[in-house]
């Protein structure tokens, strides 16, 4: 896929001013959108039903709370390799779980601990014996499986991306604070319109938003910035630099859409999110791997 021709790129050749779509189409990743399986096409992942496990390998359980459900896998070969910007293993499977709770039982998305008990990311590589489809522990209602392909997409920053802040906001502005925001720099288009119809249009077509890798898709506010707060919580001054120096490493793993096909409905029509910082990646420590959610 050549990012300079996808949709978005050519969003912004049409509504920014030559230099600064010259800037957008530098920023665009790659990213893997997961669709529904149609005859004849290559299984890539799987939502719901009995996950793929080793013998050796329990079942996820957040202490004190029960088992957690299993969400989502995808296989790490069928992504094409190379294609995109973030170091996946080349083979293996890789399985999402997460604590679908409400109340006191629900995954805090600002609470570590609460996200290392209620989240969980599990590798499973190709040289693993004893593969086979595990039931849910008793009394675990499992989602409906939905099986899904996938294809290379664009993805673009959010506004309050730090990506985009740094390329297009004010001078001075920190573009890895919580709540910094700019706008999109459209040129000869009222309001803005033409642009945002241009990238609602793409966001349509590649709905529900499950996607492995590029940007994240937020429903409220910076994903990634979300996100370091769960690694490194609090006001303090040590806090905010280490989430700072934590988000210039930080890349989205899986985003995982609501969808009724499956069941999952994560609050208001929201998203689950799990990144994750790229030498863990690289290393396979997906033990290191975070966790948010967000909805409408």
């Amino acid at each position: 896929m050549d990012i300079s021709e996808s949709p978005l790129a050519e969003a912004g050749r049409r509504f920014f001013s030559p230099e600064n779509a010259k800037t957008w189409i530098s920023l665009l990743r790659p990213g893997y959108h997961l669709r529904e399986q149609q005859k004849g096409e290559p299984l890539v992942a799987y939502l719901g039903g009995d996950p793929m496990l080793p013998a050796d390998v329990e079942w996820p359980v957040w202490e004190g709370h029960g088992p957690l459900s299993f969400i989502a896998a995808f296989d790490c070969e069928e992504v094409p390799p190379g294609q995109l910007d973030i170091p996946l293993p080349e083979a293996g499977m890789l399985l999402f779980f997460y604590f679908n709770g409400v109340g006191e039982d629900a995954v805090q998305y600002l609470d570590p601990a609460s996200i290392t008990g209620g989240t969980r990311v599990i590798y499973v590589p190709e040289t693993s014996d004893d593969v086979a489809p595990r039931k849910a522990p008793e009394g675990l209602e499992p989602f409906p499986r939905v099986m899904l392909t996938g294809e290379l997409i664009a993805s673009a920053p959010d506004n309050e991306n730090a990506a985009l802040v740094a390329a297009f906001g004010a001078p001075g502005e920190d573009p890895t604070a919580d709540d910094d925001y700019t706008e999109y720099p459209t040129v000869g288009d009222a309001d803005g319109d033409g642009f945002y119809d241009a990238l609602t249009t793409f966001r349509r077509d590649h709905s529900p938003h499950h996607r492995v890798g590029g940007y994240s898709l937020p429903k409220a506010g910076s994903v990634e910035k979300e996100a370091t707060h769960a690694v490194f919580p609090g006001d303090d001054d040590a806090a905010k630099q280490s989430r700072r120096d934590l988000l210039k490493d930080l890349v989205m793993l899986i985003q995982i859409d609501s969808d009724s096909r499956a069941a999952m409905e994560w609050g208001d029509t929201g998203r689950l999110y799990w990144l994750i910082r790229r030498e863990d990646l690289a290393a396979r420590r997906f033990d290191k791997a975070t966790f948010t959610w967000q909805s409408e």
